[in-house]
């Protein structure tokens, strides 16, 4: 049974383990979190998985409107309740996968422009990340709390054993700044794996320079699904000699040598 507190502050709720829910209980953190975001003026705020409220309370107390996207139906009137003095909390519930993000932004009073905070699932982090590129053209910035193992691949560089596909595909459209980490005694309950906080600001179009971004896509998962081969064997049936000669990419490289510009030098050279 949801526990309600008094109005305006964060309420208890049983967290479900086939949703991976692990609500932000620390104080230290949830502060460091809304001063990483810096609401302002103006900001149209989503949050994806407000959970019992730990952030989307204190935002509030600082912006007063927020959207949050919430899939789980009862945590939806405790939330209801306890941000009833602080602001207006327009609630979502829905899969964030189903959300239509670019017509959120440009719905009436929108802006055009969103900012994206959440304490993501683990289990669909990546799925979401993905999600939100797909709108990266009406995202102004996101801030989300990830299992540290995958915001240190997000952030990894060329020659780091944990450079991926997921490296390549959100640093080319996204600049990726890894924040700071957050142990397992922060949330109830607690994970098993440390967290961290990301902050990622989509890079202007006109600078990504990617001609077609499924082939773009394509490229890199290749590259990555084979990596112990070099990018000659790994895309062999996807990028011919005459393409890695245009890019200017040695075929006996492996994709964990390449820098993102290189790869989508080669995705271009189709």
């Amino acid at each position: 049974m949801n526990q309600y507190s008094p109005s305006g502050t964060a309420f208890t709720a049983p967290a479900k383990k086939q949703l991976g829910q692990h609500f932000l209980a620390d104080r230290h953190y949830i502060d460091s979190i809304v001063r990483a975001v810096n609401p302002k003026p103006g900001d149209r705020l989503v949050e994806i998985g407000p959970g019992q409220g730990a952030i989307t309370l204190p935002l509030l107390r600082q912006h007063p409107e927020l959207t949050v996207i919430e899939f789980d139906r009862d945590l939806i009137a405790p939330l209801t309740a306890a941000a009833a003095p602080l602001g207006a909390l327009t609630i979502i519930q829905s899969d964030v996968l189903r959300v239509d993000f670019t017509a959120l932004a440009q719905a009436e009073g929108g802006s055009g422009q969103i900012r994206l905070v959440g304490n993501l699932p683990y289990n669909i982090s990546s799925p979401i990340l993905f999600h939100a590129l797909d709108h990266a053209a009406v995202v102004r910035d996101m801030h989300f709390m990830l299992q540290k193992e995958v915001v240190d691949r997000m952030a990894a560089g060329p020659g780091s054993k944990v450079f991926g596909r997921l490296s390549v595909m959100l640093q080319a459209y996204c600049e990726v700044t890894s924040l700071f980490v957050v142990p397992p005694g922060a949330f109830r309950p607690p994970p098993k794996v440390d967290s961290a906080v990301v902050r990622l600001v989509p890079r202007d179009p006109s600078t990504v320079g990617i001609h077609d971004a499924r082939r773009f896509a394509e490229v890199v998962k290749a590259a990555f699904g084979q990596r112990r081969k070099t990018l000659r064997n790994a895309l062999n049936n996807v990028v011919s000699a005459e393409q890695f000669a245009a890019a200017g990419v040695r075929p006996d490289a492996r994709a964990e040598q390449l820098e993102v510009a290189e790869f989508v030098a080669l995705a271009n050279a189709s």
